[in-house]
């Protein structure tokens, strides 16, 4: 399986967006670019929040491309955790699976403590935003996407308010629960070392031209006049 964007043309007010390009099953990729480059207007695209003009979204062999952001393979995780203070944190993840209603379903405690623990935060479904730390709290972000269980993750940047040490331990769980659940994920970042330390391989994004897929390093070593610029040297 994998994740294929055949020839889309999409647009955003007057903004322009071409990508032609296949996503591995179980990559772990990043998306790197200037600012105002296109990069979350392609995960807009992918995730189901922008419907292309012309093109096709496909998972494996199923077209995802005019699906709704719930009906699709995808999950994505922004900087902002998209959870609700006055919940604890099961509840969150309650809503997560049950959005309608929010309640428990038979089975769900146990997959909700799971994947608590899976992300170290046993013992915490009780615990509400203000009783828990930065890096907890992205955490238990990171736990409500994976409760969904759903086989594509997008990170947009959603570690960037966390410091250096942080943000390093943020990516290196999400890379390890990928490697266990051969998740394909796709992360948006402005910093080239983070680039370096997730991904094998980033999809470069200029003025709205996605590139496809490419070896991390080769790109970062060597990068095509604009993103140098961007980069200063990296």
């Amino acid at each position: 399986m994998a994740l294929h964007l055949d020839h889309v043309h999409a647009r955003s007010g007057t903004f322009e967006l071409t990508a032609d390009l296949t996503v591995e099953t179980g990559q772990r990729v990043a998306i790197i670019g200037a600012s105002g480059s296109g990069k979350s207007t392609l995960l807009d695209v992918i995730a189901g929040f922008l419907v292309p003009l012309s093109g096709t979204v496909r998972w494996d062999a199923e077209d995802i491309t005019r699906r709704s952001p719930s009906n699709r393979p995808i999950s994505i995780l922004f900087q902002d955790t998209n959870l609700f203070p006055h919940l604890t944190i099961a509840q969150n993840l309650a809503l997560a699976l049950n959005p309608m209603t929010g309640r428990l379903r038979p089975g769900n405690k146990e997959r909700i403590d799971a994947d608590l623990t899976r992300v170290g935060l046993s013992g915490f479904a009780d615990r509400r935003l203000s009783e828990m730390s930065g890096g907890q709290q992205s955490r238990a972000a990171l736990a409500r996407v994976l409760v969904q269980a759903r086989p594509v993750l997008l990170l947009d940047e959603p570690f960037a308010a966390l410091g250096p040490a942080l943000k390093d331990e943020m990516l290196d769980l999400v890379a390890e629960v990928a490697e266990a659940e051969s998740l394909t994920v796709l992360l948006v970042s402005h910093d080239p070392k983070d680039a370096r330390r997730f991904a094998r391989q980033s999809i470069l994004v200029e003025a709205g031209q996605v590139s496809p897929p490419q070896d991390t390093q080769a790109l970062l070593e060597d990068p095509p006049p604009a993103l140098r610029a961007y980069l200063g040297g990296g």
